[in-house]
């Protein structure tokens, strides 16, 4: 038996589930609501303010369905209550950000600056204080897209390993080289 599959997700005050007769699950919480597909063997019970997951068989696909399943609505409760975050460093002489509205203003040090279009679910915010690194904050309640938009901002211009520049995650650890040694 999965040992994350058989976990209940506690669902707290103000969470509601309901799972609609095409297997699509919807999770509405105080900071909105999210959706999935659920595969139609996958079971999904609700009682006394839990969720539990059940599979029918011990198939291989079963199996690998249970845990990924709970792991995505434990995920989305977590969303709709507390909402996820990501932030983002900007390392390098003259890396800048700035959001307007939606849009990210980036210079990392191209030819041009890059304009970059977030999606309405993911809200920015961009710091800059004297002596720091600037920084991008991601906020949101879908987990999902929140790692894929901060995946997107860190390819634009990835971490190199000589001198550390680049766009990288804040709790990331840059492994670094040695240059080239001095001549003989």
């Amino acid at each position: 038996m999965s040992r994350i599959g058989k976990k209940p997700v506690v669902l707290s005050n103000g969470v509601t589930v309901t799972v609609s007769p095409t297997n699509e699950l919807v999770v509405k919480g105080p900071k909105g609501s999210l959706k999935q597909n659920i595969d139609r063997d996958i079971i999904i019970n609700i009682q006394d303010g839990q969720l539990v997951v059940e599979r029918p068989t011990d198939q291989i696909r079963h199996r690998a369905l249970h845990g990924l399943y709970r792991s995505l609505i434990a995920n989305m409760v977590t969303g709709v209550t507390v909402g996820f975050k990501r932030e983002l460093e900007l390392v390098g002489v003259g890396y800048r950000a700035a959001v307007a509205g939606n849009q990210i203003d980036l210079a990392l040090g191209f030819s041009h600056n890059i304009i970059m279009e977030l999606p309405a679910e993911i809200k920015a915010t961009s710091i800059a204080e004297k002596g720091q690194n600037p920084r991008i904050i991601l906020e949101s309640i879908d987990k999902q897209l929140l790692g894929a938009v901060a995946a997107k901002l860190r390819s634009l211009r990835k971490p190199e390993p000589y001198k550390g520049k680049g766009v990288r995650y804040s709790d990331e650890i840059v492994r670094r080289k040695a240059g080239k040694s001095a001549g003989k």
